[in-house]
Order: structure tokens, then sequence, then C-alpha cells
């Protein structure tokens, strides 16, 4: 759907720019725009890539296993049915983890490998489990203490204070996790009554 979209927007914006008398302007914007793009998505790589790589300097260290084994009481409350010594339980920390830090680029590949052990698990392959969908539910809410990704967007667009969004954003990912947490846990107890 997205894809139609996508397309329709870009038809109207070409035949707007024709009967306008600005089919230059579209083209610049679009010339410009892809430019910086690529810009940003260069900028962004090496960031990710900075980060990833942190995350696995701790994964080797064993930090993340620290990590993992102080926030347990937290995967036990918010994913009660998975076995305690699952491979699954340090996916979802480290996910977690990187997401608390503001590295939504390096949780995504524990997130997929969470998400691939927890449908392991399953029972029923036509349904999520309450697992995945909590596990969904606390990645996208995702308190951040840190959001890397918009202070580096924030500094390659030239903000003066890239910083300056920390308290919004602390405060904005805690009450959305606080809310996903209260609707795991809710739905969890409902689907069981």
């Amino acid at each position: 759907m997205l894809n139609y979209i996508w397309g329709f927007l870009i038809i109207v914006g070409i035949v707007v720019g024709v009967c306008t008398g600005n089919i230059a302007n579209v083209s610049d914007a679009a010339l410009n725009s892809t430019k910086e793009a690529v810009t940003l998505c260069i900028t962004m790589l090496g960031i990710m890539a900075l980060w990833t790589g942190i995350m696995q300097v701790a994964r080797a260290t064993g930090i993340i296993a620290s990590l993992t084994r102080g926030i347990r009481p937290v995967i036990r409350l918010l994913f009660p049915d998975l076995p305690k010594e699952h491979i699954v339980n340090e996916y979802i920390a480290s996910n977690m983890i990187a997401n608390i830090l503001g590295l939504g680029w390096a949780a995504t590949p524990m997130g997929l490998m969470a998400m691939k052990e927890l449908a392991t698990l399953n029972d029923n392959k036509e349904r999520a489990s309450c697992d995945m969908c909590t596990f969904l539910i606390i990645n996208i809410s995702s308190l951040q203490l840190i959001p890397v990704n918009i202070i580096a967007y924030r500094s390659q667009y030239g903000s003066v204070k890239p910083t300056e969004i920390l308290g919004v954003a602390i405060v904005a990912t805690l009450f959305s996790t606080i809310v996903g947490v209260i609707f795991s846990i809710v739905a969890r107890k409902r689907g069981r009554q």
C-alpha cells in the first residue's frame, strides 16, 4: 500500500511541477535530496558500525552477560513463561540494553535473533505468542537514556545543541515503556482467563 501512496505522491509532484512551470525545481530538489540521503546514510553507517562493535566487545568481555543477570528480574516479570537458561533471555537482554543506550540499529540484530528463538518456543505457529507480542511492545516503546541516532541526526543537520533533547527523550520513552509494560502485563493476564 505504501508503494502506491509514494508512487502517487511522486506522480502528483511531477505533474504539479510541469503544470506550474517549476519542473526544474522538482529536478533540483530530487537530486539534492538524494545527495543528502547518501551523506546521512554514510554518517549513520559509521555510528551504527561503532556502536555495534562496542556491543560485540561488551558481549565478548562478559559485560552483556553481567547486565543480563542484572536485568533478569525484569525479564522474568515481562516473560514469565520463558525457560530460565534459554539463549533467548540473553538476546532479549542485549536488545533491551542496546535500546536503553539509544542504539536502535545495534539492537536490531539481537531483536531479530530473540524473535526467532521466541518463534521456536511458540507451540502455535499460526499466531504470535504472548512473549512475542510482549517483546515487540517493549522493543517498540524502548526506554532510551541516550538517543544516539537523534543526536546524530541533529548534529548532521547543524543543530547548535544536538543533545538538548535528552530530558524530553528520557521522559517520553519512559512513559511509552511504562504504558507498554502495563499493557503487556494486563493483556497476558486477560489472555489466561
